[in-house]
């Protein structure tokens, strides 16, 4: 049995498990923020959460040709350069600083910040090839489906900065969120969304959907009810 085979029997086996697994991690990790007593705990493990969420998003991939882990080293380097040059200079997202609750930083930016950008775009384009395949046989296609995953980012962002600001995942300068953050998110997420639709590697991961609709309901209810 060849490695493709063995893997692939381990995420058919323990799919069900897996989805259990990574369902509660969020459930419990929504509970344990809302808590009073609890919450300083909670949001130490939040990068550890980020990290088990990459690790398991990457155990249901069926395809780590090198197209493949040049696009996970790449998606990762610019998610978390793209972040440094923004921290110090604010043409980017805006003023802002990061926190202490997302972990060890590397130029004053959290290494797992890395990581949320390669889930995010992985988990966007994978949601958006599956419902629009037919898009993707001309380059005004591909365009489009790119566009639509990086508005699927930024959509998720809105929910995400109001509870990270909560959190201490980072800080605006006078507590205020400029436009300037969405407009970068929307251009960095549209050319990284755009090179994942060209890139050409296998894309059918089951967990992708279900972790992106985990954190969308994750800082959703956060948004939604009162702290």
């Amino acid at each position: 049995m060849n490695y493709i085979q063995l893997k692939t029997l381990i995420t058919t086996r323990y799919r069900k498990t897996t989805f259990t697994i990574l369902s509660l991690m969020y459930i419990v990790g929504f509970i344990g923020l809302r808590i009073p007593l609890t919450q300083e705990y909670f949001k130490v493990l939040s990068p550890f959460n980020l990290w088990a969420s990459l690790i398991l998003l990457l155990l249901f991939h069926q395809d780590f040709q090198p197209k493949f882990i040049l696009f996970a080293i790449i998606t990762f380097l610019v998610g978390f350069f793209i972040e440094v040059i923004g921290v110090h200079t604010g043409i980017v997202f805006g003023e802002y600083q990061y926190g202490q609750t997302l972990g060890i930083k590397l130029f004053e930016v959290p290494i797992v910040i890395g990581a949320n950008w390669l889930i995010l775009v992985y988990c966007s384009g994978v949601i958006v090839e599956h419902f629009f395949q037919n898009l993707k046989s001309s380059i005004s296609g591909k365009i489009i489906l790119s566009i639509i995953a990086a508005c699927l980012m930024v959509g998720l962002d809105l929910l995400i900065e109001p509870v990270a600001i909560r959190l201490d995942f980072w800080q605006w300068s006078f507590n205020k969120i400029p436009v300037q953050n969405y407009l970068g998110w929307l251009v960095v997420s549209l050319v990284l969304q755009f090179y994942f639709i060209n890139s050409k590697f296998l894309k059918n991961n089951l967990l992708a959907p279900l972790l992106f609709c985990l954190q969308l309901l994750f800082f959703l209810l956060h948004t939604l009810l009162p702290a």
